[in-house]
């Protein structure tokens, strides 16, 4: 097992991994055919690799991506006489359902835990549903009820 940041020869896995993903949890949101959401993937994916915002971490079994953790850094606004440092925003979390409750996840968090640390990133947030909320709890990610959402109207 391999714990590793995407690269651009994973983009079909990824692609393949997405999708599924969705399909999973909310398929209702489907709204395309896995042609052009792959064609939008690939305008998606190869910025994301580029602009030094979105880091994709990945789980790799013999040549297999079995997991996946999406990662984007927000910049805050820089204070007066502090440095300011970004914060990470997780999403887009997935485990092939094969490979689930192997322990992959905790092994990935903790390798992103690592680095976040070693990158001085501020906190990370995520948006859990209601059957992933005690995973994180396991994990020692607290649940935090100060943000606010506001939906556009």
């Amino acid at each position: 097992m391999i714990i590793r940041l995407g690269e651009t020869r994973d983009v079909e896995q990824l692609i393949k991994m997405s999708w599924d993903y969705i399909k999973e949890h909310s398929e209702s949101e489907m709204k395309c055919t896995f042609q052009k959401f792959r064609k939008e993937y690939h305008s998606f994916f190869e910025k994301a690799l580029t602009s030094g915002q979105w880091f994709v971490w990945v789980v790799e079994e013999a040549g297999k991506l079995v997991a996946h953790i999406y990662i984007e850094l927000i910049q805050k606004v820089l204070r007066p006489g502090s440095i300011t440092h970004p914060f990470a925003y997780m999403t887009n979390i997935y485990t092939v359902p094969e490979y689930r409750n192997m322990g992959l996840g905790s092994k990935l968090l903790r390798s992103i835990n690592e680095w976040i640390n070693e990158n001085e990133y501020e906190f990370v947030i995520v948006w859990p549903n209601d059957e992933t909320i005690p995973y994180y709890q396991k994990s020692e990610h607290m649940q935090c009820k100060e943000p606010i959402e506001y939906y556009l109207s």
